[in-house]
């Protein structure tokens, strides 16, 4: 075994896979740029912070389970002018995670709401953070699938370990009773702990509609709102008007 061989070897014992992958490549850099011991030592630390922090970004970015590719690169403010561009990048220092604050985005369908939800998310993701999105229906039949199996409380728990839970469409269909419940004691358990970005076409005085019961309707709001930024979106459906114009 050669010594390349060995320090590669001994490298990956110490799981610094990513320097021993590159190591041949990084000694020709640090040879061609005469580094003294002390530089090519914070490269090789550098170059596997960097590649360590890259494979967190991707597995995290696949535990999130975004329906779709949206970035926020792409939103159209010329198109959506209730919220501005300025508006959104102010979010991006992620204070309310930090704080446990919650987004509401609240408008018709098709004004870009789902967009702003999942743009953000991914911003969170490569900045640290642990996201996980879920559309309110789906959420809805998962918390009842638990609640059967009589493991709600351990659901509710796992769903609590993300920094950002995005609830998407909530409002769209009624609800059970149980779902109802179920959804509160999720709502509840994130209350102050975590945060919450929630998308819905009803603004809040119409949330006992689709509840069908105001005494489960004002609790949950009022967790929702008591720490939060809310957007009210406004405008035509972006999507209706694609299809016009296409």
């Amino acid at each position: 075994m050669s010594q390349l061989e060995q320090t590669v070897s001994r490298y990956r014992s110490l799981r610094l896979s990513a320097a021993a992958d590159e190591l041949t490549s990084l000694l020709a850099e640090a040879e061609a740029n005469e580094m003294s011991y002390l530089s090519f030592a914070d490269r090789l630390a550098e170059h596997e912070l960097i590649q360590r922090q890259d494979k967190r970004i991707r597995r995290n970015r696949k535990m999130a389970a975004f329906p779709v590719e949206k970035r926020l690169e792409g939103f159209d403010y010329r198109h959506q002018t209730t919220i501005t561009k300025r508006q959104v990048n102010a979010l991006l220092d992620f204070q309310f995670l930090d704080e446990r604050n919650n987004l509401v985005f609240i408008g018709p369908p098709g004004v870009g709401k789902t967009h702003l939800a999942i743009g953000i998310g991914h911003k969170a993701v490569e900045a640290g953070y642990r996201v996980l999105f879920r559309n309110a229906l789906d959420l809805v039949e998962e918390l009842e699938l638990a609640e059967m199996k009589g493991e709600l409380k351990k659901r509710v728990s796992a769903l609590a370990k993300y920094d950002l839970l995005i609830i998407d469409e909530l409002g769209y269909l009624p609800m059970t009773r149980q779902a109802r419940y179920n959804l509160f004691q999720l709502i509840n358990s994130l209350y102050e702990y975590r945060s919450i970005i929630l998308t819905t076409n009803k603004d809040f005085t119409s949330w006992g509609e689709f509840f069908h019961d105001d005494n489960v309707a004002v609790p949950i709001i009022d967790r929702v709102i008591h720490h939060s930024h809310i957007f009210m979106l406004g405008g035509e459906s972006y999507r209706l008007k694609q299809k016009v114009t296409s």
